[in-house]
């Protein structure tokens, strides 16, 4: 009598999506550009781009706390002692994230690259992300989203000022879309957080880092 077979188990990409909670973050990630969406579809805003300047401040603040919570490590020990190293699978976990976000945000907000539109929208998801992944490595996966948070308010809150407002680089979040110094400050965070995130992963937390 030959045995039932069983039933394969998951592969090891299965695993590991799971253990970081990748399907909330993606399920996270598609609700705040449908929200992101539903939010530019406001007359007021379509017609006017200026008005979105607090859309593009809070849409990537979400997408990249999305993103921060999968960042989490459950066995860092493990990781340590792999015999091969993580850093790839880590960098290629919050490329793959960022540019999802980065894409998903873009599409939910059209318009002219000159003014508050898509352009903006992924320039300020990637400085985001860098900030958030910056945070994870500092202070841990379920605090990073709190430098983001603080850095986008702060800047939005501020934004009224002539002067913050023309400086670029300081204030690159509230800036339209083609600027070279807000494009060179998001990406002066962008790449630092990723790569750094990449090699040295989350700081661990609690019994289960």
């Amino acid at each position: 009598m030959n045995a039932p077979r069983q039933a394969p188990g998951p592969t090891p990409l299965a695993l590991y999506a799971r253990s970081r909670a990748v399907p909330v973050t993606l399920a996270a990630l598609v609700c705040a550009a449908l929200l992101t969406l539903w939010a530019a579809s406001v007359p007021d805003l379509f017609l006017d781009p200026y008005r979105r300047v607090p859309l593009l401040s809070l849409a990537p603040v979400a997408g990249s706390a999305a993103i921060g919570t999968s960042l989490h490590v459950y066995g860092r020990d493990l990781e340590d002692t792999a015999v091969r190293p993580w850093w790839p699978r880590r960098l290629a976990h919050l490329l793959a994230l960022t540019a999802l976000a980065a894409t998903a945000l873009a599409l939910a907000v059209p318009g002219n690259a000159q003014l508050f539109g898509s352009v903006g929208m992924v320039r300020n998801t990637l400085g985001a992300v860098g900030v958030t992944a910056l945070g994870a490595v500092l202070f841990g996966a379920r605090a990073s989203w709190m430098p983001t948070t603080l850095y986008f308010s702060a800047v939005y809150l501020s934004a009224a000022s002539p002067h913050l407002r023309d400086a670029t680089v300081l204030a690159w979040p509230v800036q339209t879309g083609p600027q070279h110094g807000a494009w060179a400050a998001a990406l002066a965070l962008f790449v630092p957080g990723a790569v750094l995130y990449a090699v040295r992963g989350a700081r661990p937390e609690g019994p289960r880092g």
